[in-house]
C-alpha cells in the first residue's frame, strides 16, 4: 500500500517537472487574428515583418512571413512560435490583387487594391484586429503588447497634422504649422517610450518627399534627439537591422548638412577675399594715380609765371591768336611758351594738357 502510494505521487512529481521543463524550454506562441471586409473575402491575408523603416507601408514580397485564407465570415489568424522575442515592426495586409495584377501593381511597393495595418509584436503576442464602431478594417487594435497600437496612434496624429495644414494652404500657414508638428510629433514619439515607434516618426519627418524634410535638416544641425534616438535604439535592440539602417541614414544627412554648412562657409572666405583682392586693387589703383598727379603738379611748379598764365588760357580753350591778344605778346612768343610747357609737363597735345588737370 506504501509502495503504491509512493509511485503514485512519484508519477505526479515526475510529471510536474517533466511539466515545468517542458513549459521553461517551450517558445511563446503568438497568435495574430481578425477580422476583414465581406468585399475582400476572395483575397489572402499576408503577414509581413519589416526590418527596413523606408519599406514600412507597401507590399513588398521579400518581407512576407506568411499567407493564410478567410473563412465564410471574414475571419482569418497567423498563429506560431517563430517570431523573434523582442518586439519588432509587422504589417497584415490584405491583397485583392490577382495573379495577373501582382508583378505590375506591387513593382514599386504600392498596391491600390491593399489594405494594410502596421503594428508592434513579439513571439509572445496575441492580438486581434475587430472592426471598429463603423464597421472599418484594421482601425482597432487589441492586444496584450501594450505597444501595439502605437502606430494606429501616430497615424491618427498624422491626420491631425495633415488637416492643420489643408484648412489653409499659404507659405506662412506651412512655416507655422512645420514648426509646430515637428515637435508635437517628435515629443509624442519620446512620450510612448518605444524606440521603434520614434523611428516611425523618423521616416515620416525625415522623408525627402515630405514638407518637414527642409525642416528636419534644419533640426539636425542644432538638435541633439536624433543621437539620443541612437542610443535608445541601440540599447533596446541591439545589432538589429534597425539600428544599423538608421545610423548609417543619420550619419549621411549628417554629413550632408555638414557638407553645405562648409560650403556656405567657403563661400563666405571666398567672398571676403575678392573683397580683399578689390580693395589691394583699388588701393594700388589710387596710390599710382595720387603719385602721377604728384608727379605732373612738380611739373606744373616749374612753369614760369607766364607759362602758367598760358596754360590757364589753354584749359579756358583759346587759340594761340587769343592767347596773344590777351597777354599783348606776338603770336610765336606764344607759340615758344607752349612749346616750353610740353616739354616740362612731357606732353604733345592740348588734349594731353588737358587731361592731366583733370
Amino acid at each position: 500500500m506504501y509502495i503504491l502510494a509512493f509511485n503514485m505521487n512519484f508519477i505526479k512529481l515526475t510529471g510536474f517537472c517533466f511539466f515545468i521543463l517542458f513549459t521553461s524550454l517551450c517558445k511563446g506562441q503568438y497568435r495574430f487574428d481578425g477580422f476583414i471586409n465581406d468585399t475582400d473575402y476572395n483575397s489572402s491575408v499576408y503577414l509581413s515583418v519589416i526590418e527596413d523603416f523606408r519599406k514600412i507601408s507597401g507590399v513588398f514580397p521579400e518581407q512576407i512571413l506568411a499567407k493564410t485564407s478567410i473563412d465564410s465570415t471574414g475571419y482569418f489568424k497567423f498563429t506560431g512560435n517563430n517570431l523573434p522575442l523582442q518586439n519588432r515592426i509587422y504589417r497584415i495586409h490584405v491583397d485583392s490583387c490577382n495573379e495577373d495584377e501582382k508583378n505590375i501593381n506591387h513593382f514599386s511597393g504600392h498596391c491600390i487594391n491593399s489594405k494594410e495595418i502596421i503594428f508592434i509584436a513579439d513571439n509572445n503576442t496575441q492580438l486581434s484586429f475587430p472592426f471598429s464602431f463603423d464597421k472599418e478594417m484594421f482601425c482597432k487594435v487589441e492586444s496584450n503588447n501594450q505597444k501595439a497600437n502605437v502606430f494606429l496612434k501616430i497615424d491618427s496624429l498624422k491626420n491631425d497634422m495633415r488637416f492643420a495644414f489643408g484648412t489653409y494652404r499659404s507659405e506662412a500657414n506651412r512655416k507655422i504649422n512645420s514648426k509646430k508638428w515637428f515637435e508635437t510629433l517628435q515629443n509624442f514619439g519620446k512620450q510612448l517610450e518605444e524606440p521603434l515607434a520614434e523611428l516611425y516618426i523618423f521616416s515620416f519627418l525625415s522623408n525627402r518627399s515630405n514638407n518637414l524634410h527642409s525642416y528636419y535638416l534644419k533640426d539636425l544641425k542644432k538638435n541633439n534627439y536624433y543621437t539620443d534616438l541612437l542610443n535608445r535604439l541601440d540599447k533596446k535592440y541591439p545589432n538589429s537591422n534597425y539600428v544599423k539602417q538608421y545610423e548609417n541614414e543619420l550619419n549621411a544627412d549628417l554629413y550632408l548638412v555638414n557638407l553645405k554648412t562648409k560650403n556656405t562657409n567657403l563661400w563666405w572666405i571666398y567672398s571676403i577675399g575678392i573683397l580683399l583682392l578689390l580693395s589691394v586693387l583699388l588701393n594700388f589703383y589710387l596710390f599710382k594715380r595720387i603719385k602721377h598727379q604728384n608727379n605732373h603738379q612738380s611739373s606744373f611748379d616749374k612753369l614760369t609765371k607766364q607759362e602758367q598764365n598760358i596754360l590757364n588760357l589753354i584749359l579756358l580753350d583759346k587759340t594761340n591768336k587769343e592767347i596773344a591778344s590777351e597777354i599783348f605778346v606776338s603770336l610765336s612768343t606764344v607759340k615758344t611758351h607752349i612749346n616750353n610747357i610740353y616739354k616740362k609737363l612731357n606732353v604733345s597735345s592740348r588734349e594731353e594738357v588737358k587731361s592731366l588737370k583733370k
